[in-house]
Formats: structure tokens, sequence, C-alpha cells
């Protein structure tokens, strides 16, 4: 099985633009795409199932280094893929942008040590959409006009400014995503210029679960725990994307 093939198995189809953009474009830029996208739904992952853990008022080091956040995202990431993140059968460059955002995540979360450490402080904040924010910038600092990572969504959905869809994405989305037509969890793919480089682009469209809705949920308009307004949704609706570019 070719590992264009073993992810589209774990549920990441891929459609790219029509007119043979996908003949130009590689499996193993599909790889990389879906590989980056994967470790960082690991790593929120773990944020998520340690959020009652991070906010516990009554305990103050949570044992939670950087190194053990690694361990329990490397498993995560077995667990919900079937291989370990740093294979032998990385290409140069897959193993320089995933050590790059494995070491992002392992640096953002010594970095918050002291906040996830506070005793007699309920709710920190850190949460999965903030840490992956922070992973982000920190893994494009990290491997400079390679690659970008980021977390979008829908215009009226999202929060943070610096999450707002570029018209690349936001038209992905639109035209794609929010279709009737479109199948739910595939992906769109496609070489563009940008800035006069050729660039390869990939978004993956993202789904409230139920663990979602304590935020997104409703009643629309609620405030919810981090002081922004639910926005109603619920369990299967887009609820935004992960945003992939590769610089040729």
């Amino acid at each position: 099985m070719t590992r264009m093939l073993l992810w589209i198995a774990f549920g990441l189809a891929i459609q790219a633009a029509p007119g043979g953009a996908f003949a130009q474009e590689t499996d193993v830029q599909i790889d990389e795409g879906n590989r980056l996208a994967a470790i960082l739904r690991a790593g929120r992952t773990v944020v998520s199932s340690n959020q009652d853990l991070i906010n516990d008022p009554g305990i103050g080091d949570k044992g939670l280094s950087g190194d053990a956040f690694l361990e329990q995202v490397t498993a995560a990431y077995v667990a919900a893929n079937g291989v370990e993140p740093l294979g032998p059968d990385l290409t140069a460059e897959e193993r320089q942008l995933t050590q790059a955002q494995l070491d992002a995540m392992a640096e953002i979360v010594d970095e918050n040590q002291q906040l996830i450490n506070t005793p007699d402080l309920g709710f920190k904040g850190f949460i999965p959409a903030v840490f992956a924010r922070l992973v982000n910038e920190r893994f494009g600092e990290k491997v400079g006009d390679i690659a970008r990572v980021k977390v979008t969504a829908p215009p009226d959905l999202v929060r943070n400014r610096k999450a707002r869809p570029d018209p690349w994405e936001a038209s992905v989305i639109s035209e794609k995503f929010l279709s009737p037509e479109w199948t739910g969890g595939q992906a769109w793919s496609e070489q563009v210029t940008q800035d006069g480089r050729a660039v390869f682009r990939m978004l993956i469209p993202e789904y409230y679960s139920a663990s979602c809705l304590t935020c997104h949920g409703e009643p629309k308009g609620e405030v919810d725990v981090t002081g922004f307004p639910k926005e109603g949704g619920h369990e299967g609706d887009l609820g935004g994307a992960i945003s992939i570019t590769l610089y040729e």
C-alpha cells in the first residue's frame, strides 16, 4: 500500500483540483501535509484529555513536562494512525518538518509550566485551540519558508483574528466544504502560485465532536468558559480546517 493510500485508509481522502493539477502533486507532498495535520491533531488530543488535570486547583506540579507530553502525543498518534510519527520511511524533509513540529510542542508545554502548575487556580486557558496556535507559530519560526501550518475556520466561527481564512482558504471552505455535495472528511489540495512562488496547498476539514460543544454548542450566544459566546454548533458540523502550505 502506498503512503498516499495509507493516509486515505486513515480517513483523510484527498480531492485535487481538476484539470490535471493532481498529477503535479506528489505522494510525498500529500504525505507531508497529512502527517503535519495528524501530529497537530494528536497534540490537541493530549491537551484535551489532560484538561481536568491541568485545571485541577488542588494539584501543583502536574507532571506534564514537554518530554512527558511528547510520550502521550506519540501514543495518540500511533493509536490514530498505526505508525510512529518519526518512522524509518520518512524523506529528509518529512523528518525535518516532523521533528520541528514535535520540538515546537515540547517547547510550548515547557514554557507554560508555570501556568499549568499554578496552584489554587482552576481554568488555566491552556486549551487545544490556544496550544495549536502557539505550536503553529513556533513551528513556523523553526522551518522558515519551507512550510506553514494554520488552523482556520469559516469566517463566522473565527474567534482569533490570526485564524481568519485567507482568500484561498475562504474559497475552499465556502465553495467545497460547505457545499451539500461535498463528501464529509474529504480534504482539498492543489498547486497554486503565491507571491510569485509555486506552492502546494492543502485544506483538511474538521468537524465538531461532542467534546467541542462545551464551548461551541448550544445555547447560541451563551458565554463559555473561555469568555466567548457559543456558536450554537451541533456534532458533525464543520467547525474548522487545518491548512497546510508547502513551498517549492
